[in-house]
């Protein structure tokens, strides 16, 4: 059974976890009502009618890694492909009492060692952006690797190829998807799974999501992906904030057509049981370099564009997308200093070995909404407004170039929300008939 606040309440941690430490790689109902709820300008958006698991007696959390009895047999005497990362584990939780003390051993299992120790014929890993054990920088290619333990090929999707080749699907007969996303459109493990989708639906291969939560599912915000700029950054018109979990999301890829030519795939969602998009939840491991905590994963909606701006989000610190800082910002305003320096995950850190003046976040409470006052604040004051902007990256991670006008315009978040809220609105209901969960 899964456990949450990984983070906080762990005690003790035994790792069973090889991740293949050989390895070489290194980010409904279609009639259902909708009820808006408008609060300070912001829309909290839930679904009244849903598809649900079936409750079990027990009110803890089970992933659709947890659930073998059900995806098991669609794999025995088949050769199988595998999406994963870092993130694909599961975990048991047990309870001693040690020195009068209680404690908690939790075991982690990745999932490629589950099923190759269980005799599952696994043929290939498929690795995304930041490679299988992510470790590598956001954006840096992967290279392909081979396990030296069980002699499994790595296949990079974060290199030559984002998209698996004809020949890297063929051999496979089912192809399982178990990844840790964060529910950001530029967060690039859903574009990795639309690419692995369309190659299984061209290829006729069942696919296989195992459902895991969604850190951010409780709300959705953010302007709206545009087609004239969509990327391995956005390949779907959706808000920047989704509020879906990956299975919920798989299905909306496969029921809204799009997929290539508007192909759709042999798509089986392995659910979870006792989840409801409310939930908090805590991820027991970093889902890429850059996301070490709690804190970071709630703040990345609102933090993530300033990868298209003069401003550090905290790379090349311990505190990633938990600080803001530049040097071109006035010390005055923004009290709080530290100097970016190369480190796990950001090799070539914004304004490297420069001090910078900036806002700690690390204290902010779970957010239920973007915020994008600090970005407005910070291009206000920032000395240079001419450089403040990355435009073209900036516009790959917002999918518009709107927003950038916006805010040079000098509207308010509030006034940014208020002109998102009708797509906001439209998307929700379009995504009511995909949702598996309340």
């Amino acid at each position: 059974m899964m456990r949450l606040s990984f983070f906080k309440n762990t005690l003790l941690i035994v790792l069973t976890l090889t991740l293949g430490s050989c390895f070489s790689c290194g980010s409904g109902n279609s009639n259902a009502k909708t009820e808006e709820v408008v609060i300070h300008d912001t829309v909290d958006i839930k679904s009244k009618e849903t598809k649900s698991v079936e409750m079990e007696e027990t009110t803890e959390l089970v992933l659709g890694i947890e659930d073998t009895h059900t995806y098991l047999p669609l794999l025995s005497d088949k050769k199988v492909g595998i999406v994963a990362n870092q993130t694909s584990i599961w975990y048991n939780v047990d309870n001693i009492v040690e020195d009068g003390l209680n404690q908690e051993i939790v075991t982690l299992t990745h999932l490629v060692d589950s099923l190759y120790n269980s005799g599952i014929s696994i043929s290939k890993v498929f690795a995304p952006e930041h490679g299988f054990r992510g470790k590598a920088d956001a954006g840096e290619h992967v290279k392909d690797g081979i396990d030296n333990k069980t002699g499994i090929p790595i296949i990079s999707l974060h290199g030559k190829n984002k998209k698996p080749t004809t020949a890297h699907m063929q051999g496979l007969e089912v192809v399982v998807f178990d990844i840790q996303d964060v529910g950001v459109r530029f967060y690039t493990y859903i574009s990795t799974m639309h690419h692995m989708m369309e190659a299984c639906a061209e290829a006729g291969i069942p696919f296989v999501v195992l459902d895991r939560p969604n850190p951010n599912g409780h709300y959705i915000d953010g302007p709206m992906m545009e087609a004239e700029h969509t990327s391995f950054l956005g390949l779907h018109p959706i808000p920047l904030v989704h509020g879906m979990t990956i299975g919920e999301y798989a299905q909306m890829i496969n029921g809204q057509k799009w997929l290539k030519d508007g192909i759709q795939c042999d798509l089986t969602v392995i659910p979870m049981k006792n989840y409801h998009h409310d939930m908090p939840y805590s991820v027991p491991v970093r889902p890429s370099p850059n996301l070490p905590n709690d804190v970071s994963i709630n703040l990345y909606p609102s933090l993530g564009l300033l990868e298209g701006t003069n401003l550090n989000a905290g790379r090349g610190t311990e505190m990633q997308f938990q600080l803001i800082g530049s040097p071109h910002l006035p010390k005055e305003k923004y009290p709080y200093s530290y100097t970016p320096q190369p480190n796990f995950g950001a090799k070539h850190p914004k304004h490297k070995g420069t001090e910078c003046n900036g806002l700690d976040l690390r204290e902010t409470s779970r957010m239920s909404r973007m915020d994008l006052s600090w970005i407005i604040e910070a291009y206000r004051l920032h000395e240079n407004k001419e450089n403040f902007f990355n435009t073209d990256n900036f516009t790959a991670h917002a999918g518009t170039k709107e927003l950038q006008q916006q805010i040079i315009q000098g509207y308010t978040h509030r006034d940014l929300r208020k002109h998102w809220m009708k797509e906001l609105i439209a998307y929700d209901k379009m995504r009511q008939a995909y949702l598996i969960y309340e």
